[in-house]
């Protein structure tokens, strides 16, 4: 039996920032020119956010002296702050997407035999996958992986990851876990790269509940019929993400939807061969751009993208989390059913598929 996504538990930060009070917050920072303001004001007006969450509660308007001072002044800690702030947030919001993905499937965590986690956002050791384990109260027998530092396309490999070790494993129970926190590396906005960028990320975790046993857990659920990956013939330096000393770096330049939107009907094509185009899609939303050139490219229905466009109308880019959130939007609703397609995309510029099924 293929294996099929039983369940897709998912977490937020406590923190709520409406998009234009962020923008507001980047705009009136001291050192923020006209010509500054004014890219702020168009980014963030055209992200196609309305809001954010986030594990900095200086964010929410209460300054906390490390990342906002007086004033709302925007701070600049050190990657090591930034880090510490990872690994003190980021297992407890992973712990949280898992634990509701197990109760939605009906497994108790003793039943869990992998798992696979997922972070370009921080670094510690022991790490997330060893917090699940211990805060879930998982066999301490859990074969873990971890795929790190591959941006925001990796919740698509982590899957396949799944699915290969339950063919090789039909009675496995795996846990995949993504978690984000982008915001630790928001750093004062003055290049129209770095106004990208934070104009769209945002903080969350999500979890998917993976098995080949159709005896266990809920019925029905998302099949994983079959995966795709290819690197585009440009943009290994349009989409870049580097350590610095005060955070990491993210490269995002103007060119990434516009190489995205020449090279995705290519690439989709080589993926689905001379099978027909899926009805319903799951396509990571780099940004508001990224969702309208795929949709131009592919020449999609004006609803194919919806669960798409209200993940990141409701909590923006959250990274490799973002499209276990979409998916899970059209696992919990009841008129989707048949065949999706899932497509993310990485710094690379690497473009991941997936060919799903889901049943009610």
């Amino acid at each position: 039996m293929p294996a099929r996504i039983l369940s897709i538990g998912t977490a937020l930060p406590a923190t709520s920032v409406p998009q234009q009070d962020l923008r507001a917050f980047f705009a009136d920072q001291p050192d923020a020119t006209r010509l500054t303001r004014r890219l702020i004001g168009a980014a963030f007006d055209a992200a196609g956010i309305e809001t954010r969450h986030s594990a900095l509660t200086g964010l929410g308007g209460t300054p906390d002296g490390v990342f906002v001072g007086e004033g709302n002044t925007l701070l600049s800690p050190t990657t090591g702050t930034r880090n510490e702030l990872y690994r003190q947030s980021a297992p407890e919001l992973a712990t949280e997407a898992g634990r509701r993905a197990l109760t939605e499937a009906e497994l108790a965590p003793s039943q869990v035999t992998h798992v696979v986690t997922v972070s370009c956002t921080g670094f510690f050791a022991p790490g997330l996958d060893f917090r699940l384990i211990r805060d879930l109260g998982l066999p301490p027998t859990v074969e873990r992986s971890h795929l790190g530092f591959m941006g925001c396309a990796a919740a698509l490999p982590a899957l396949r990851t799944a699915s290969q070790i339950t063919a090789a494993q039909p009675e496995a129970v795996v846990l995949v876990v993504c978690v984000e926190l982008c915001s630790l590396h928001i750093r004062e906005a003055s290049d129209a790269e770095q106004i990208v960028a934070a104009s769209v990320f945002a903080d969350g975790a999500a979890a998917a509940v993976v098995t080949a046993d159709e005896n266990l857990g809920t019925p029905g659920g998302i099949t994983l019929e079959r995966f795709g990956t290819a690197l585009t013939n440009e943009g290994e330096s349009d989409m870049v993400w580097t350590i610095g000393d005060h955070g990491f770096n993210m490269r995002l330049s103007a060119e990434v939807p516009r190489i995205i939107g020449r090279e995705i009907r290519a690439a989709v094509d080589r993926f689905l061969g001379d099978q027909p185009a899926p009805a319903r899609w799951a396509v990571h939303p780099g940004g508001r751009s990224v969702l309208d050139r795929v949709e131009a490219g592919l020449r999609l229905e004006p609803t194919a993208l919806d669960a798409s466009r209200a993940v990141l109308r409701d909590h923006g880019n959250m990274s490799s989390a973002t499209i276990l959130f979409i998916l899970r939007q059209l696992l919990t609703d009841p008129t989707v059913s048949g065949r999706i397609a899932a497509l993310a995309f990485g710094p690379g510029l690497t473009v991941e598929s997936a060919l799903l099924h889901k049943t009610r």
